[in-house]
């Protein structure tokens, strides 16, 4: 039977911790959350690789989804510096495993997904584990969630090619929105800061994460 109670600390030891990761609290949160448990049972034996596991065979738009990268997951939170009193925003919670870490570090968490399978699977294991601070809710990710809204933090679990204004707007005043931005052969953490009616946006790390639904940039096309 998988120890996975030593998989759990291996992930932190090994990919979370070296990753320039110091946020004790969200290696408490890794080392407490059972992430085996938001992937179906044939792939818990790869949910403490290190590496991104793929939950969905297509999409209508973006790429193939599932949990990101531990060591990409820790850090895009990190940035996030998401505080014990904060309301945060999670947009495209898959299964809801992002949902859980986050839970453990802010007061409230809204989890948007518009898989209906993975709200599904969100909604389930996040009541079975006791998470009572987290609500899941289904809708078009690049619209945000404006009714529990303004957030402390809006957390982006995928890589977006741009960030529709009316999601910003739904940050309070000092509010933080992180996402992985770019293609994907080249991709960087970026965080928004909102301070009044401007932003200061700042690219941080490069990161590996699959195109979300909504957020992909309309073509143009040049006669």
């Amino acid at each position: 039977m998988a120890d996975f109670a030593q998989q759990r600390l291996n992930m932190v030891e090994s990919q979370v911790r070296p990753s320039d990761v110091t946020d004790r609290r969200i290696m408490r949160a890794m080392l407490e959350v059972p992430r085996e448990r938001f992937v179906p049972t044939a792939l818990k034996p790869l949910a403490y690789m290190d590496r991104q596991i793929g939950l969905t065979k297509s999409a209508t738009e973006g790429e193939p989804r599932g949990l990101l990268e531990p060591r990409v997951l820790a850090k895009l939170i990190q940035l996030a510096d998401i505080e014990s009193g904060d309301v945060v925003l999670d947009v495209g919670c898959g299964p809801g495993y992002s949902a859980a870490l986050l839970a453990k570090l802010a007061e409230t968490v809204v989890a948007l997904e518009v898989d209906e399978e993975f709200a599904e699977t969100a909604t389930q294991v996040l009541a079975d584990l006791g998470f009572d601070n987290v609500a899941v809710v289904t809708g078009p990710l690049e619209f945000g969630y404006a009714d529990e809204g303004p957030y402390d933090a809006i957390f982006i679990g995928g890589r977006i090619d741009e960030i529709p204004a009316g999601l910003v707007d739904q940050l309070k005043d000092g509010g933080r929105l992180v996402a992985v931005r770019g293609t994907s052969v080249h991709a960087r953490a970026v965080i928004w800061r909102r301070i009044g009616a401007n932003f200061d946006v700042q690219e941080s790390f490069e990161a590996a994460a699959p195109l979300l639904p909504g957020f992909v940039k309309a073509k143009t096309f040049a006669l």
